[in-house]
């Protein structure tokens, strides 16, 4: 049986049920900086077909960030809930999942380190194994 993954926005109006998480990371590119007014968001991915709109709201608000994606937020409280892909891929913010101590909410690798901050790339290690598991990804 899968485990289901639930989560929502802060006022609940969008809630969502997802199984089959792939490509868990965490990115600190100029459109996710943006987006979650963050320096760095984590991710996690869905095939379309895995993730369930279940709050009142339905699915939620969309906003075209790029020619190849949307982002997500609740159109009530304006919670960022994640991306939705046009190559039918949801991309969920972790912040917006129930339970953060999961261990299938934990990242793999780091992307667009090079633009975090340098002094926020300094405050943590986990920025130089994001570097590595990066380049990893590359030699496959």
């Amino acid at each position: 049986m899968q485990k289901v993954l639930t989560g929502g926005c802060l006022c609940g109006n969008i809630r969502f049920e997802a199984v089959n998480p792939v490509n868990p990371h965490t990115c600190s590119c100029g459109i996710c900086q943006k987006h979650t007014g963050s320096l760095t968001a984590m991710w996690f991915e869905f095939s379309a077909n895995d993730v369930k709109w279940m709050g009142e709201g339905g699915e939620p608000a969309k906003f075209r960030s790029s020619d190849d994606s949307s982002r997500a937020f609740c159109p009530c409280c304006g919670s960022s809930v994640g991306a939705i892909d046009e190559m039918a891929t949801i991309a969920l913010l972790a912040g917006g999942f129930d339970d953060l101590h999961d261990p299938a909410l934990s990242p793999e690798y780091h992307s667009f380190v090079e633009m975090a901050p340098s002094w926020w790339r300094s405050l943590s290690d986990d920025f130089q194994r994001g570097d590595e598991s990066e380049q990893a990804m590359e030699r496959q």
